[in-house]
């Protein structure tokens, strides 16, 4: 059955071509846009070298000469089959309320290993000498997740100082805080979704579990420790002084305990052994992907033209069904419902040779265009289509000024609960991509962060807010006495959204899974729509009642 599956085709097709070029009409609006796309563009370059720096010069020089350890990005050149990979959340951790913490320091993304998808999580001992902060915990929670949803293996490297006791209470209590980590170890091992951990640091307290929980591991010599408490507790308790390495090194814990199945004498030697764990995996990958992927078509007209089409604000949004031009195979697409609720444009198309429906605002969401949504997203459902939603929501509703108007807002707000239905019952995988606003109710009927879409990203340009900065005072309370006390208090809420509603502020609160340039969106969705689809290959997933346990 797997030979005739690699064998498949897809069904041919001839959709209609998209051939929707930049006219002089545009012009005026399109350069607003460049502009205000080049701006957040330097602002993204600036704040990736940043990142780039990890804890600084001399951390970094700490790590690499005093602890002879490879930096992260260093590690992830050993482990991956090239640094094409996807990272997640970059910018997590940046101008928190208790300081910079460079990409929560750990990274996480999905990159390829003997070819296959897996999801990997990487601690950075640079930045605050590997100690767990609660942005750190989220964005490896929410890697552990997209694990989960996409049945990709996870490769845990791990480098770790324990947690940052100061801020205990938002680390270790709650449901989604430290412990969910090992919780949902335990979830994917019964799942049968791998994974595999690396010591290639320090394993202190919360932190060693990590790798005790893991299906296989790996232990370096020398650098590689697991111990509850270290040798500072040991004389603090007993009087004994002992060594990091006589206390959980990789010999201990190789010859001893039992808890890694795998020494290494090097970190190049831990990484060839990962590899080759990958190897045994139950997964029959097609061989035909890479020849397919080079007969596809390109759009008709340049990624480039993007940066203009990404809105500078609502008011400046050009036809959508330009932007889905330029990310789709061809140009070519095949709308539905194409003269019914036309501020919402769906239809399907295939990015890389994968077919989606893709969902489109154009405009604030009418009656008719929910139910069209709602039908469109059922119809996707039912033949198994994933689905793309491409969100720039409409700033503030129509106020109520009539009865007339009372009653079409109250059939808006039923047609509206009826797409949020459909879009959070669908069980095909859902991808976000918010090129401009992400406001109010519509967000939530275009798939926002709330309805769990398997991945979100979001452009430079985005806004995401209750309201956008200048239209909050629709949504305060009217009220004349007090009207100079309102005004102030509105001037205050917008200058708030200022700063609260950039791409850069949501992507550091890991409130998405990071912010991409408009250019680099069609690759992007080419690689997560192969992620999404690499589950298909995995020869066994039936669910085990219990899960093996280590010695």
């Amino acid at each position: 059955m797997s030979s005739v599956a690699g064998r498949r085709r897809a069904l041919p097709s001839a959709f209609p071509v998209l051939d929707l070029p930049l006219l002089p009409i545009h012009k005026h609006i399109y350069e607003a846009n460049l502009r205000n796309s080049n701006v957040w563009c330097k602002k993204y370059t600036e704040f990736s070298e940043k990142v780039m720096e990890g804890g600084g010069e001399r951390a970094i020089a700490r790590h690499t000469q005093r602890n002879r350890k490879l930096l992260v990005r260093d590690r992830l050149r050993l482990l991956l089959d090239d640094e094409d990979f996807l990272e997640l959340s970059l910018f997590a951790g940046l101008g928190l309320p208790y300081g910079d913490i460079p990409s929560a320091g750990s990274m996480t993304g999905i990159g390829r290993i003997n070819g296959l998808w897996c999801v990997f999580v990487a601690s950075d001992a640079t930045v605050k000498g590997g100690t767990s902060y609660p942005i750190t915990v989220k964005k490896n929670l929410r890697a552990q997740e997209i694990a989960i949803k996409n049945r990709l293996p996870c490769v845990y490297l791990v480098d770790s100082g324990g947690a940052f006791l100061p801020l205990q209470s938002e680390i270790f209590p709650d449901k989604n805080h430290g412990g969910r980590t090992f919780y949902n170890e335990a979830i994917m091992s019964a799942m049968k979704i791998p994974q595999v951990a690396v010591v290639c640091g320090s394993c202190t307290a919360g932190g060693a579990y990590m790798p005790t929980m893991a299906e296989e591991a790996v232990m370096v010599h020398r650098i590689g420790t697991i111990f509850l408490g270290g040798p500072p507790l040991v004389k603090a308790a007993t009087g004994e002084e002992v060594t990091p390495e006589d206390l959980g090194g990789a010999r201990l814990h190789a010859e001893v305990s039992g808890c890694v199945d795998h020494f290494a004498w090097e970190e190049k030697e831990a990484f060839d052994y990962t590899r080759n764990i990958i190897s045994t995996l139950n997964f029959l990958l097609p061989e035909e992907e890479t020849k397919k992927r080079n007969t596809e078509e390109e759009p008709l007209h340049s990624l480039e033209e993007l940066l203009g089409l990404a809105p500078k604000s609502y008011n400046y949004s050009l036809d959508v069904k330009m932007v889905v031009s330029r990310l789709v195979d061809g140009s070519r697409f095949l709308e539905f419902k194409a003269r019914y609720g036309t501020s919402l444009v769906t239809g399907f198309a295939k990015i890389h040779g994968h077919l989606v429906g893709i969902l489109a605002n154009d405009g604030q969401l009418s009656y008719e265009a929910t139910l069209k949504g709602s039908h469109f997203v059922q119809l996707c459902n039912q033949r198994d289509v994933p689905l793309l939603f491409l969100q720039n929501t409409a700033p503030t509703a129509a106020l109520t000024l009539s009865t007339k108007q009372a009653e079409m807002n109250s059939n808006h707000l039923k047609a509206q609960g009826s797409m949020m239905s459909a879009v959070a019952s669908a069980s095909v995988p859902k991808i976000t991509v918010v090129i401009g606003g992400c406001h109010g109710a519509d967000s939530y009927a275009m798939c926002g962060r709330a309805f769990d879409p398997n991945f979100l990203f979001l452009w430079p340009n985005a806004k995401v807010s209750i309201a956008p900065p200048g239209h909050i005072g629709s949504l305060l309370p009217l009220d004349g006495e007090q009207e100079g006390e309102q005004k102030k208090q509105e001037e205050e809420l917008n200058r708030m959204l200022v700063e609260e509603s950039s791409a850069f502020f949501s992507s550091s609160r890991m409130w998405d899974d990071g912010v991409i340039l408009p250019q680099n969106t069609r690759k992007v969705l080419r690689d997560v729509l192969d992620i999404i689809k690499q589950q298909r290959y995995q020869l066994s997933t039936e669910t085990l009642q219990s899960i093996p346990l280590r010695m």
